[in-house]
C-alpha cells in the first residue's frame, strides 16, 4: 500500500536484467516498497507499455526516447564509462568486412549503438535481422552476432574463437564520453519531484546494498559473485551526471540518422539489404 500521499500509486516497468536490480532495489526491499505497482518485462515491451499507457514509467533504452516527448528521472539509469561487458558483438570476420549481424532485438539501443559503431568506426554497414539471443544458431545464420544483457554476461568473451567487441568501450573510443543505455521515463505529468526522489533514493539503496545484491542474484541468476561484483562495480554505472547526458545526447544524435526515411531497418525476418 502507497504511505506516501504524494506519490500517485504508479504503474513502473522495470527490465529483469541483473544491471536493473540496484535501481529497484528500494522499491523492492527498502523504504520505497509498496509505492509502486512494479512489473518486470524485456526493454522494449517496457517503452512499448509507457507509450501505450499500460504503464506510467518505465526504464526506457535511449533509442526509444525519439520521437517521444516523455520526461526524464534525473541523475539514475544504466550507463557505462568503458568497457560494459553485458553488450557483445561477436563475428566471425573482423569489424570491416561483416556483411550481416543477427541481433537480440530486446533493446532496440543496442542494435542502434552496433550499427553506429560499424559505421563510424569501421565503415561496415551490415544487413541486420532479429533473432532470439542464441550465439551458436544466429552465428551459423550471420556473420555476426549482438548478445545483450543476462545472455552476454553468460559468455566469457576471452575464451571465444571469434572477434568481439565490447560495444561500451568501443564508444567511449570512438566518442570519448559515456554510453546511457536506458532511463526511467514515462509522461511527464507523473514525473514530479516526490517520484524523482523515490526513484533516485531507491537506486541509492541498492547502491548501499551491493553486497546483499550480490550474493542475492549471483545465486538466483547462476553466475559467480564475483562476475555480479565486477559487473555491477566497474562496468555497470548508475548514477548520470553531465558526462552522461552529453553522452546521451550524441548517441540520439547519431540514432536518429538511423531512422532517416531512406535508413536501413532492422527486419524481423530476412535480412534486409
Amino acid at each position: 500500500m502507497n504511505a506516501n500521499p504524494s506519490i500517485p500509486h504508479l504503474r513502473v516497468c522495470a527490465v529483469s536484467y541483473l544491471n536493473t536490480v540496484p535501481l529497484v532495489w528500494g522499491m523492492l526491499d527498502g523504504a520505497q516498497q509498496g509505492l509502486f505497482d512494479l512489473l518486470f518485462r524485456l526493454p522494449a515491451e517496457c517503452a512499448e507499455m509507457v507509450a501505450s499507457g499500460a504503464a506510467n514509467i518505465g526504464i526506457i533504452p535511449s533509442f526509444e526516447l525519439i520521437g517521444r516527448e516523455f520526461g526524464i528521472v534525473p541523475g539514475v539509469g544504466i550507463a557505462c564509462r568503458g568497457a560494459v561487458r553485458s553488450i557483445l558483438l561477436v563475428s566471425k570476420r573482423p569489424a570491416r568486412e561483416i556483411r550481416t549481424l543477427a541481433a537480440d532485438a530486446s533493446s532496440r539501443t543496442s542494435v542502434a549503438l552496433a550499427r553506429i559503431i560499424l559505421a563510424r568506426r569501421y565503415g561496415a554497414e551490415p544487413a541486420v535481422v532479429s533473432r532470439p539471443p542464441d550465439l551458436g544458431a544466429m552465428l551459423r545464420e550471420a556473420e555476426s552476432a549482438l548478445i545483450i544483457g543476462d545472455p552476454a554476461l553468460r559468455i566469457d568473451p576471452g575464451t571465444l574463437p571469434y572477434h568481439v567487441l565490447d560495444l561500451g568501450r568501443e564508444w567511449l573510443e570512438l566518442t570519448g564520453l559515456p554510453m546511457v543505455f536506458a532511463v526511467w521515463a514515462g509522461p511527464r505529468q507523473w514525473i514530479t519531484p516526490p517520484v524523482i526522489a523515490a526513484f533516485q533514493d531507491s537506486c541509492a539503496a541498492g547502491l548501499r546494498s551491493l553486497e546483499r545484491i550480490i550474493a542475492q542474484e549471483s545465486a538466483a541468476r547462476g553466475f559467480t559473485p564475483d562476475l555480479v561484483r565486477r559487473y555491477l562495480t566497474s562496468h555497470v554505472v548508475l548514477e548520470l551526471d553531465e558526462p552522461e547526458r552529453r553522452g546521451m545526447d550524441l548517441f540520439l544524435r547519431y540514432a536518429r540518422d538511423l531512422v532517416r526515411p531512406g535508413a536501413q531497418k532492422l527486419c524481423t525476418g530476412g535480412f534486409v539489404l
